[in-house]
């Protein structure tokens, strides 16, 4: 571990005051580079992903410009373990292919290369430049609202770093001589836990609207503040999401609420109006039934619970969750107007998630498990006889077990059958018969198997008989 990083993970702000100096206000509009000595901070490449070393190395041996950049540099100066790696080189998509054989292109609207070595990824881009009125489609491409529908312009490290979102992102760690490169004063908003954009916030938003959700999720994680000309467009601008591929939000659905503060995620999301953007229908049904918000954040509470013990999260509970109770309120209307609970149900979930499929795409692997999940809760009640252990043996019953705890502490349904089910899986055989036969209202020890009918001979019409009985 690197010199020092016990006194910076006590003090960060103060750390990176004495390692840099202090520095002027940031925001000017043409930031001058500012090069960190390696004997001048405590970032240390044993920080760093060996394949993400590999790479910048080969590169650099290749006679190429490499570094790694954005939120790798950031953590690792705040004191924190990086985990994604991402490099920035001047060599184009095509020269990165031919030296990683491991390696594919990837995305049109922007290029990257993704080099794979087992399970881990690392994401190489060629530095970009700025994009121009005589750039052809092929490269570079606008909306009439500004939205960058391509953006494959090649440039320098200056234009990369001045294209790149926030100033504490614009950090790049040189291969070739261990310095940190700061082009927009990022080491200074880093010491003020700030978060700002580079450039005009309305114009950045503007050309990616997903960049709303980054300052977002960046706040939350690293506990900065959002400085206030990049907050003040957010609330106005936070329509443009509805502009974005719904299979894009999916993924940044995940990052938002899997980074370990998905509660102050929440919060903020709906504090700048984007959580309607993202999950619509979970906005309604806050505004309508009291148990939905708390519904929502213990599930949220829960998440960055698993995630702190490093336990694993599936998308299909946390979707399950926030999608639940506006699914419900649908389920609710269809019964009021007679149609049976189990159908109402069914239609309610398949129209619910057709909804949001229209915001943030929702693979299968995840749907299908989350509306066995609501389904289950349907069975939960029903423990007569067999169904209890029918229920117990169900792949989904745990996640269905968690979730109806879920709906007890937020006030949905009253408590009760939580703590049934809590004994009746702790329990041992005579303690399940004992439960089930409390529920049926059958004597403890009778048999839960139903009672086989007696098959009862078909009498022959007397029409078909004779005087004596026999047939003719």
């Amino acid at each position: 571990m690197f010199k020092g990083f016990t006194r910076f993970l006590q003090r960060p702000g103060e750390r990176l005051k004495t390692l840099f100096g202090a520095q002027q206000p940031s925001g000017h509009s043409t930031p001058t580079l500012r090069v960190i000595p390696r004997d001048q901070h405590d970032v240390s490449r044993r920080l760093f992903s060996e394949s993400a070393l590999k790479v910048l190395y080969r590169l650099h041996n290749a006679d190429h410009e490499a570094y790694l950049v954005g939120g790798c540099v950031r953590d690792s100066l705040l004191g924190k373990v990086p985990k994604d790696f991402d490099i920035a080189t001047d060599a184009t998509p095509e020269e990165i292919r031919t030296l990683f054989r491991n390696s594919r292109i990837i995305g049109r609207r922007f290029r990257i290369v993704h080099v794979r070595f087992g399970r881990e990824v690392i994401e190489v881009t060629t530095f970009r430049g700025r994009p121009g009125d005589d750039q052809d489609t092929a490269h570079s491409q606008q909306s009439d609202d500004g939205l960058l529908l391509r953006d494959n312009v090649w440039g320098t490290i200056e234009e990369d770093a001045l294209r790149r979102d926030f100033t504490v992102n614009a950090l790049y760690y040189n291969i070739a001589d261990f310095s940190i490169h700061d082009w927009a004063d990022g080491v200074n908003d880093l010491e003020a836990r700030t978060l700002r954009l580079i450039g005009d916030p309305e114009v950045r938003y503007r050309e990616d609207p997903v960049r709303m959700l980054r300052a977002v999720r960046f706040a939350a994680k690293l506990d900065f503040d959002i400085e206030p000309s990049t907050e003040t467009p957010i609330l106005e601008l936070a329509p443009l999401l509805l502009q974005i591929p719904p299979a894009r939000l999916f993924e940044e659905v995940l990052k938002l609420f899997l980074s370990g503060q998905a509660l102050r995620t929440f919060e903020l999301l709906r504090e700048y109006g984007l959580f309607a953007m993202l999950l619509p229908e979970a906005e309604e049904a806050i505004a309508e039934r009291t148990w939905a918000k708390p519904l929502i954040e213990q599930a949220l509470i829960n998440t960055d619970r698993r995630i702190q013990e490093e336990r694993p999260v599936t998308p299909a509970f946390l979707y399950g969750a926030m999608l639940w109770p506006g699914m419900r309120l649908r389920a609710e209307r269809l019964e009021s107007d007679g149609m049976p609970p189990i159908p109402a149900q069914q239609t309610a979930s398949q129209q619910s998630i057709s909804r949001q499929l229209q915001h943030t795409s929702i693979p299968k692997r995840f749907s299908m498990p989350m509306r066995e999940i609501w389904d289950l809760q349907q069975r939960l009640p029903k423990r007569h006889g067999k169904r209890a252990f029918q229920t117990l043996e169900h792949t989904r019953f745990r996640a269905a077990y968690d979730f109806l705890l879920l709906r007890e502490s937020a006030g949905e349904i009253d408590p009760g059958l939580g703590a049934w089910w809590t004994a009746f899986q702790e329990g041992d055989d005579h303690e399940q018969a004992r439960l089930i036969a409390k529920t049926s209202g059958s004597p403890a020890g009778t048999s839960d198997r139903p009672k086989r009918r007696r098959r009862r001979r078909r009498r022959t019409p007397s029409s078909e008989q004779g005087n004596d009985g026999r047939q003719e």
